[in-house]
C-alpha cells in the first residue's frame, strides 16, 4: 500500500498518533538491538573457535552500533533518552540467553531471521529517518541468520541430535514469532494506512513461517501444536509442512 504521507523530519509528523507509533517502533527496535548484543555477548563463552568468536564479536559491535542509532533517532523525535526505557523493558521482558553453541545457532536461524522479516516491513516507512536506519541495519546484518541455518542443518544430519534440535526450535520459534507483535489490531491497520509498514503482522508471520519450512523438512523438525506456541496467531496461519523439498 502506498504511503499516504512522507515525513522527512520530526517537525513534519502529522499528528500525535503517528508520533506515538514511531516512538513505540524505535523503543522496540532499541530493545531488540541491545538484547541481541547482550545475548551474543553472554554466549561468546560457548563459541568453539577463535574465528567464530571474532565473527560473533563483530555481530555484537553491529548490534551496539544499531542501538546507538536508535538512541539518536529517539532523541531527535523529542522523546528524550532511550537507554533507561530499554533497560526497564529488558528487566521486565528478558529473553532467555543461549546456554550452548548449538542454541546460539538456533537463535541466529530463528530469532535473527524473524528480525529480518520484521525490519523489511519498515524499510520504506513513511517516516523517512526511521526507514534510512532500517535500510542500513538490513544491509549490515545480511547473512546472520544464514550462518545459523547452516550450523543447524549440519547438526541435524545426525538423527540422534534431532530431539535436541526440536527442543531448541520450539523455544526460539516462540521468540521469533513474538517479534512481529499482535496481528489484526487497530494499530496494525493504522500503520499500514499511514505507510509506516506494508502488511499486518499476521501476513508477516506467515511469510516467515513459509521461509523456514524447507529448512525444517531438511532437518526433520516440525511445528509444535498451535496451543503450545504461547503466541497469538491468526486462525488462517498455515503450519503445514511440504512432504518433500529440494532445499
Amino acid at each position: 500500500m502506498a504511503a499516504t504521507v512522507v515525513v522527512e523530519s520530526p517537525e513534519q509528523v502529522p499528528d500525535e498518533r503517528y508520533r506515538a507509533l514511531i516512538k513505540q517502533l524505535i523503543e522496540s527496535q532499541g530493545y531488540r538491538e541491545l538484547m541481541a548484543a547482550h545475548l551474543f555477548g553472554a554466549a561468546l563463552q560457548y563459541v568453539p573457535t577463535l574465528a567464530l568468536k571474532q565473527m560473533i564479536v563483530h555481530h555484537i559491535e553491529e548490534e551496539l552500533e544499531h542501538f546507538a542509532r536508535t538512541v539518536e533517532l529517539y532523541r531527535e523525535l523529542g522523546c528524550g533518552d532511550l537507554m533507561p526505557v530499554v533497560q526497564a523493558r529488558l528487566a521486565q521482558n528478558p529473553v532467555a540467553f543461549a546456554s550452548s553453541w548449538d542454541e546460539l545457532a538456533m537463535v541466529q536461524f530463528l530469532w535473527d531471521r524473524a528480525g529480518e522479516f520484521h525490519l523489511r516491513e519498515y524499510q520504506n516507512c513513511s517516516y523517512r529517518p526511521y526507514a534510512r536506519i532500517i535500510q542500513r541495519i538490513l544491509e549490515e546484518e545480511e547473512g546472520h541468520e544464514g550462518f545459523g541455518e547452516q550450523v543447524v542443518r549440519e547438526l541435524c544430519q545426525d538423527p540422534g541430535y534431532r530431539p535436541r534440535a526440536q527442543e531448541l526450535f520450539n523455544k526460539w520459534l516462540r521468540y521469533g514469532l513474538l517479534s512481529f507483535g499482535r496481528p489484526g489490531t487497530p494499530g496494525n491497520a493504522y500503520a499500514v494506512q499511514m505507510g509506516i509498514k506494508t502488511r499486518d503482522s499476521g501476513a508477516v508471520m506467515q511469510a516467515y513461517l513459509d521461509d523456514i519450512k524447507p529448512v525444517m523438512v531438511a532437518c526433520g523438525l516440525r511445528f509444535p501444536p498451535r496451543e503450545q506456541l504461547g503466541v497469538e496467531l491468526p486462525a488462517e496461519i498455515d503450519l503445514s509442512l511440504p512432504a518433500t523439498t529440494s532445499a
